[in-house]
């Protein structure tokens, strides 16, 4: 019988006061790995009043302390890689060397930026900027801050949500996706003997534990990473109490290849980007753009190369990605190629691939045109356009006509071309000549549909401050 899994509250793992139960399951072949609690309302309060109650020490905590505690979890995050691993491939199928090295030893370099970042918070120096009174600006922690995490990186972006709020010193309840807990559970459960009882909370549940606990009172910010539905679901609780909100979410990224790019490099490259962890990133290639010169070359290089990532068991080292999430985005990637347009061809893939799992074929579609859901709508599967365009111009045009704004990138060997379509495209990440590379110094975030605030970098830790202005009188 599976296990029955646990809320972690105020340093310990508890049984939810809710009583109903979902089914875990490993998409690699739909069994059930897991059963977990749906937290109700008293689960929320309990998270909260923990955390808040941590809060009352923990903003006092030193920044140098901040840091050695943060730096002791990554050195734990490393030393429990493969229990991590095995935790999340169970709730994932994704690919173990992929979950080890990008998710496990990605996020234990992040959690030591953050750990850095603790220390160098700071305000405007003292002035006189009224006469007879000196100022100076505070910067300090918000509170409790609750956050949803998606379930396509469960542990990365679990430590994007926590990292910062921690360097800040604010406490935090974490609620990961209802179908990839067990990774962060273990990640709790690490924190035990570094983080002070309450500083870290994480509550299982569905969506409506996540609203539950965007409008309790105690939150001074919420934080979601996911789609824009549910952005704008957890905006308009944050306005209920007139909290912050922190929003991470869909993305529609397009490569523009100009004629004169190495197109074989590039065709490579698109295709290892667009098809990674099965498309499931918001900062996937989904749309290419190449200049009408370009366009038939491009195709027949990028199914060619496509051909050669496979999907299938995350055992099978000769396989590129693991299977799509859970079925209910299975049937709705399936949907997108049952809907697909008649005047669209698909030049590969397009279908399930094998019997068993939710595994979808790496896919290219020609043919679409600007206004069909396939390009304006967010697939998160492994699923391409390829659009041809004549100039600049246009190209651009066609790159920022969609509601998403995260990330784009734009392939060329000429520098002009590079720095005007940069600074032309409307997304909060450009690339040039590669595309979705990330590192802890640098932010991620988007405008527009894609949400507001910044994962990464000293901007993410800011967007976990307030600014208070302190004014003394000098005559007193």
């Amino acid at each position: 019988m599976a296990d029955t899994l646990k809320n972690f509250v105020n340093g310990q793992f508890v049984a939810a006061a809710g009583t109903e139960l979902l089914d875990i399951v490993n998409p690699t072949n739909g069994e059930v790995v897991a059963q977990s609690p749906v937290s109700n309302q008293a689960d929320v309060d309990a998270a909260m009043a923990a955390a808040a109650t941590a809060f009352r020490t923990w903003k006092h905590v030193t920044p140098s302390q901040r840091q050695l505690m943060l730096l002791r979890l990554a050195d734990a995050l490393e030393a429990n890689s493969d229990e991590l691993v095995e935790a999340q491939h169970r709730n994932t199928g994704q690919v173990r060397a992929m979950i080890a090295a990008e998710e496990v030893a990605v996020g234990a370099d992040q959690l030591r930026f953050f750990a850095g970042a603790a220390r160098i918070l700071e305000g405007k120096s003292a002035g006189e900027y009224l006469e007879g009174h000196t100022s100076y600006i505070r910067r300090e922690p918000i509170g409790v801050v609750a956050q949803v995490a998606p379930w396509n990186y469960p542990l990365l972006m679990a430590i994007w949500k926590i990292g910062p709020a921690l360097a800040a010193g604010n406490t935090v309840v974490l609620k990961p996706s209802d179908t990839t807990p067990e990774s962060t559970l273990v990640l709790a459960r690490l924190t035990q003997d570094i983080l002070p009882a309450g500083v870290l909370n994480v509550l299982l549940g569905t969506g409506e534990t996540g609203a539950a606990m965007v409008e309790h009172r105690t939150p001074g910010l919420v934080s979601i990473t996911g789609s824009v539905r549910a952005g704008i679901a957890v905006a308009t609780g944050a306005a209920k109490t007139v909290k912050r909100a922190h929003l991470e979410l869909g993305g529609k990224a397009p490569a523009v290849v100009f004629a004169d790019a190495d197109l074989a490099k590039t065709a490579e490259a698109i295709a290892e980007f667009a098809f990674f962890n099965a498309g499931q990133d918001c900062t996937a290639i989904t749309r290419v753009l190449v200049q009408d010169a370009a366009h038939d070359q491009l195709v027949e290089a990028m199914v060619a190369h496509t051909r050669t990532l496979k999907t299938g068991s995350p055992d099978d080292a000769n396989n590129y990605f693991g299977p799509l999430n859970n079925i209910n985005h299975f049937n709705a990637v399936n949907a997108v190629m049952d809907a697909l347009p008649a005047h669209c061809s698909i030049a590969t893939g397009g279908k399930r691939a094998g019997e068993k799992g939710y595994f979808f074929e790496p896919t290219i579609v020609t043919g679409a045109r600007q206004n069909d859901d396939i390009v304006q709508k967010e697939t998160f599967g492994p699923i391409i356009t390829v659009q041809s365009f004549a100039t600049e111009a246009e190209a651009v045009e066609l790159a920022n006509d969609v509601e998403f704004a995260l990330a784009s990138s734009v392939w060329t060997t000429d520098h002009g071309t590079a720095m005007r379509v940069s600074r032309d495209l409307d997304f909060g990440a450009v690339w040039i000549n590669t595309h979705i590379m990330l590192t802890a110094e640098m932010p991620h975030g988007g405008f527009k549909s894609s949400g507001y605030g910044k994962d990464l970098s000293m901007y993410g830790v800011e967007d976990y401050t307030r600014i208070k202005h302190v004014m003394s009188v000098l005559d007193a």
